[in-house]
């Protein structure tokens, strides 16, 4: 008698910062929020390089082996800061559902100003990071190859206080996607666990 074909879960998987990692506060209020609320979902939440062709390698591995494994019915993203915009990198080449929380429109402007500097992440792991000139334009070519009209479904939660990034570029990048835009709060988008119910809601509607 064979054994019967293990079910299908739905798998959420979440792209952190520029420089962070998967201890950031999001992240991990979103797995223990999970794990206690939707057991079923399987949470992954991969360390990203800030050198982006290592990230991109990366996480084009990850999800072409999500999706050839044949274990989940559904997959979601949920990206924060440069997260937001490896998550669209990703919806747009695997027509997946995103959920963008303050996200890096483009990254390349800013990574000039890390140029020369010694980069540690913001939680503390022991890793050391320098960018170079190759990796700014390989980020400009990555841009270069997101742009609107966009195919993917999205979900932009976006905070005016941000005081990182300019939520105008982020709302005019992804007009015509679903927007929720908050006056005030910061870079960290204040009082997020409002959103992990929805956020499910959004990416497993069809689950």
């Amino acid at each position: 008698m064979s054994e019967p074909t293990p079910a299908k879960r739905p798998l959420l998987l979440y792209l952190h910062g520029f420089l962070s990692s998967p201890l950031s506060h999001k992240c991990q209020l979103m797995r223990d929020w999970l794990a206690a609320e939707h057991p079923r979902i399987v949470f992954c939440a991969p360390q990203i390089s800030p050198y982006p062709e290592i990230a991109r390698q990366s996480l084009l591995s990850l999800v072409d082996g999500f999706v050839n494994s044949g274990e989940f019915d559904a997959i979601g993203l949920v990206g924060s800061s440069m997260g937001g915009f490896w998550a669209s990198y990703l919806a747009e080449r695997y027509r997946l559902p995103a959920v963008l929380v303050n996200p890096a429109v483009h990254p390349a402007r800013f990574m000039p100003a890390y140029l020369g500097q010694t980069l540690k992440p913001y939680s503390g792991e022991p890793q050391e990071y320098r960018l170079s000139r190759v990796d700014v334009d390989t980020m400009r070519e990555l841009e270069a190859q997101l742009q609107p009209p966009l195919a993917g479904r999205y979900w932009l939660l976006a905070q005016r206080g941000d005081e990182t990034l300019d939520c105008r570029e982020a709302e005019d990048f992804y007009r015509g996607q679903r927007q929720t835009i908050e006056e005030g709060g910061d870079h960290g988008f204040r009082g997020f666990a409002r959103y992990c119910a929805p956020i499910i809601e959004f990416l497993f509607e069809d689950s």
